[in-house]
């Protein structure tokens, strides 16, 4: 009987860890922080993982050390209690919009953040069901809040690429069949570029298209300037691609994605 008294004060101690903040390892932005990539620095330190609706909160630290997939994510041992959700987290990292990612050992996404510029607290999903926030609170940072590296990086994506036209394709090789794409090797139309001038020509779908978006724009032709390729709408709009890596690709990346790879 002694013995577990003994015990249930450790027990209790251990829960209240795990809802509150961890102390003073969270006073600084964590340890390579100052060595860190750009794209980390704003998310690297302490942060407070809150399940919404429920009384369950928790203080993650978002390190710099390298990790297997990733990098290091620390929190004490009883907010695996506390947050169940955590005892599938080994590892973190960014994605290419500057948001975190809570992954497994796998490398498999447990809790993937979103957010905006309206505010700093970024919201997940969990596979449990529950909705999870991520809050920086007055936490230590080494540059900008997550938030805001996300609105730059929404800011750059707007921007439309600087083409360098030496390397451009040359215009006769554009008139063709291209497979249209959403998803990287997924295709979702056929177009052909029409042969016609160095400006441009026609353009017209191969057979049917199911993708509503493509439908609606209904290309009609296309033109071609400076190593950029504008797709040119029935009703007289256009959407430019920019050549990458093998195939074109819809510049400024806005709005829903579009590929196109000129088919043999």
């Amino acid at each position: 009987m002694a013995g577990r008294r003994l015990r249930l004060p450790l027990v209790a101690a251990g829960l209240c860890l795990s809802l509150a903040p961890a102390g003073a390892q969270t006073t600084m932005p964590p340890r390579g922080a100052d060595q860190a990539p750009d794209a980390l620095r704003p998310l690297l330190g302490a942060w407070d993982l809150e399940a919404v609706d429920q009384p369950r909160r928790c203080t993650i630290i978002l390190g710099a050390e390298t990790a297997a997939g990733g990098r290091q994510v620390r929190f004490p041992a009883t907010c695996r209690r506390a947050m169940p959700i955590l005892a599938e987290v080994s590892t973190w990292t960014v994605t290419a919009k500057g948001l975190p990612v809570l992954a497994d050992a796998q490398g498999k996404i447990v809790l993937g953040f979103d957010g905006s510029g309206q505010t700093a607290v970024l919201q997940a999903k969990g596979g449990d069901g529950w909705d999870y926030r991520l809050d920086p609170k007055s936490y230590p940072r080494s540059a900008k809040s997550a938030a805001t590296a996300a609105t730059q990086a929404a800011s750059a994506a707007q921007r439309p690429t600087i083409v360098d036209p030496g390397r451009a394709p040359a215009a006769d090789t554009l008139p063709g069949r291209y497979s249209v794409m959403r998803q990287q090797n997924r295709e979702a139309c056929r177009l052909v570029l029409g042969p016609g001038s160095a400006a441009g020509g026609r353009a017209a779908f191969e057979g049917s298209c199911q993708d509503t978006g493509l439908t609606i724009f209904d290309p009609a032709g296309w033109r071609y300037s400076a190593g950029r390729l504008s797709l040119v709408a029935r009703k007289g709009h256009t959407t430019d691609l920019v050549f990458e890596n093998g195939q074109w690709r819809k510049d400024p990346a806005v709005g829903a994605p579009l590929l196109m790879r000129k088919l043999p």
